[in-house]
């Protein structure tokens, strides 16, 4: 089976970062923003499945983020950073956005950032949506759970139709 994924959000919610730590297993804490896109492949051995996965430049709305990316991806993952308040405004309108361009897909809520954050901090974030994981780009902390996951999550839907 192969699986095109999307990676998407606001710019700096660690978006690459996922990307890098899934693909390659590394991290680098500089800043660099995605210019256009980055595609490349992995491949779960367990769940015979390859990853092709989608990591793409800045805002959901740019001009700049062609609306034919959203396309055709059988999972979107929609990342926010959990350490960042103020950026939890364009979490409805970009989540409706996404389902009114990319409507076959399956939309993941990404929450980033986990190790920023204090036990206790985490208790009383106040998201608009839930998100459906919580990861941790820096220290790897469910970025493999979440691809298996998702992946296992299609395959058993799937089976169903």
């Amino acid at each position: 089976m192969k699986l095109e994924v999307l990676l998407t959000g606001s710019f700096g919610v660690g978006k690459s970062s996922i990307f890098n730590r899934f693909i390659y297993d590394e991290f680098s804490s500089q800043y660099l923003g995605t210019m256009g896109v980055r595609v490349n492949e992995k491949e779960i051995k367990q769940l015979e499945t390859t990853v092709k996965l989608w990591d793409i430049a800045g805002e959901i709305h740019q001009e700049k983020v062609p609306k034919a990316y959203f396309i055709k991806k059988n999972i979107i993952l929609y990342v926010v950073d959990i350490s960042r308040p103020f950026t939890f405004k364009n979490i409805p309108t970009d989540l409706e956005y996404l389902k009114k361009h990319a409507s076959e897909s399956v939309i993941k809520v990404i929450g980033n950032k986990k190790d920023l954050l204090s036990t206790e901090e985490l208790k009383h974030i106040k998201l608009p949506v839930t998100p459906d994981w919580m990861t941790s780009a820096k220290t790897g902390e469910n970025i493999e759970k979440l691809f298996s996951g998702i992946v296992a999550e299609l395959a058993v839907g799937s089976k169903k139709r």
